[in-house]
């Protein structure tokens, strides 16, 4: 039987960046204040595949780091994508329903195009629709410094429609990637940071954004 979800908190899967963790993540979210952590159920996934080189992280937080997928040096060519999506779809049968995602970097990255994908039905089709999307250091395939995996290639062939909240560093080196993205989303909700390539603490202008983004998703996930 198929409870109630009206009061429920919304439960999002939560992905990490390239070469970092679950852990990681979840540490580097624990900026944000209880106020908003308390509100959300969030549940954070390691990637598939063990680090195959150096973390930027090393020395910051402890090992063991993951990467979701892999590429050659000018990301023209891929590697495990798909197997990627497969991952990340069984985890999210074994303990869904998730009403959204949160990523941050290459996990931003692979959440903004899975929308796009799975309206297309090539994945995530054993799932409810993805309902809203929290992007940190986000960047679009097939833009300018990424291509797109085949998957991939249409996930931005029409706006996404889903409600997206989007945390954009002024000095994050992904930063023109992450404003670039925005032109893909409908009404793209945006934070911006004085930081880099982080997840930044969150002032008072940013919690209300974040507040208000979080009302939103709150009916969704009542739906």
């Amino acid at each position: 039987m198929t409870k109630s979800r009206t009061h429920e908190k919304p439960r999002i899967l939560c992905l990490h960046g390239f070469r970092t963790s679950a852990k990681i993540l979840e540490t580097q979210i624990h900026k944000w204040p209880d106020s908003i952590l308390e509100k959300l159920d969030l549940v954070y996934l390691d990637a598939p595949y063990p680090s195959m080189g150096q973390s930027s992280v090393e020395g910051i937080f402890d090992p063991p780091y993951f990467e979701w997928f892999q590429a050659n040096q000018d990301f023209t060519e891929y590697e495990n994508f798909e197997e990627c999506i497969t991952f990340i779809e069984d985890f999210m049968v074994k303990n869904g329903p998730f009403d959204g995602l949160l990523g941050f970097s290459q996990g931003a990255t692979l959440a903004a195009a899975l929308p796009g994908m799975q309206a297309e039905g090539l994945v995530l089709t054993k799932v409810p629709k993805i309902k809203f999307l929290i992007l940190t250091s986000g960047a679009k395939f097939g833009g300018s410094k990424f291509g797109a995996p085949p998957l991939a290639a249409n996930a931005f062939s029409c706006p996404v429609k889903c409600p997206s909240l989007h945390v954009i560093g002024e000095n994050d080196f992904l930063k023109p990637e992450s404003i670039a993205l925005l032109d893909s989303f409908v009404d793209p909700n945006v934070i911006h940071h004085p930081n880099g390539h982080t997840i930044p603490s969150l002032d008072d202008q940013n919690l209300e954004i974040v507040n208000n983004f979080i009302e939103k998703i709150r009916n969704l996930a009542a739906t």
